[in-house]
């Protein structure tokens, strides 16, 4: 949770994980409660309750780690690796097209979606994030390449494959 924290641009102020155990325990909670983080979590036996964190699992996660079990240190190493390029690489070059309205008129929906844009620019145009936050992710920006952190990313995923 504090490596998370400290990448973010913006207090965490609460997080949405699974019912599994494998994300509830009472150290997250204790750590919650002590960092005064707001924690919700899925409802049992509701399988959309998460839709747009599985739907994230499959077409980031999964599609460039794959479905293997990692148990060990080399593993871990390299899926931490893997994970900081995969968060910039998303965050910073991949725009996405937030849901607007949704009209329902019967059978028929409508959807209207606003316009397709990135973490980063989503981020900077927003009124009440700080002046030091923007110019520190202007840096970081600058230091990014694309097509660099996309041949990273596959080569680490290839490397966690053959392990």
């Amino acid at each position: 949770m504090e490596t998370i924290k400290k990448r973010l641009p913006f207090q965490l102020l609460g997080i949405d994980f699974d019912c599994g155990g494998e994300f509830v325990n009472w150290h997250l909670v204790r750590y919650c409660t002590k960092n005064k983080i707001t924690y919700t979590r899925a409802r049992e036996t509701i399988k959309n309750d998460q839709a747009y964190i599985e739907q994230q699992n499959y077409s980031v996660v999964r599609r460039f780690v794959g479905y293997q079990r990692l148990d060990t240190q080399e593993q871990l190493e390299i899926l931490n690796k893997l994970y900081e390029l995969l968060s910039d690489y998303q965050n910073f070059f991949q725009p996405v097209m937030r849901l607007k309205t949704k009209i329902r008129d019967g059978a028929k929906v409508t959807r209207k979606y606003d316009k397709a844009l990135t973490a980063y620019q989503r981020i900077l145009g927003r009124k009440d994030t700080l002046v030091e936050t923007k110019r520190k992710l202007r840096e970081r920006y600058a230091n990014l390449n694309p097509k660099k952190l996309l041949l990273e990313i596959t080569a680490l995923g290839k490397k966690l494959s053959k392990c």
